[in-house]
């Protein structure tokens, strides 16, 4: 019996808040439609990320991936920055 190994969820967005210690606030952003109307909406969520080295600020564009309940609110770690602030 073979087991698989499934892909961990991943999303992009931009760092919003980096004043905790090893922690940093991504907003992600999606554009929906609206099933009756049909324009698109912005729609954002917030995750709580781990960044264990402090690498992240405000404003940097970052990929974070799903992972196992690190704290109260963390279950997302950064996976790596794709574009830095200026």
């Amino acid at each position: 019996m073979s087991e698989t190994i499934k892909a961990k969820k991943t999303r992009v967005g931009s760092v919003v808040s980096d004043s905790m210690d090893k922690s940093v606030v991504v907003k992600v952003e999606q554009t929906v439609r609206h099933k009756f109307y049909g324009k698109y909406i912005r729609r954002h969520v917030k995750y709580m990320a781990d960044d264990p080295g402090n690498n992240c600020k405000v404003g940097d564009r970052v990929m974070i991936e799903e992972c196992r309940p690190l704290s109260k609110r963390k279950r997302w770690r950064i996976r790596s920055i794709i574009e830095q602030a200026v």
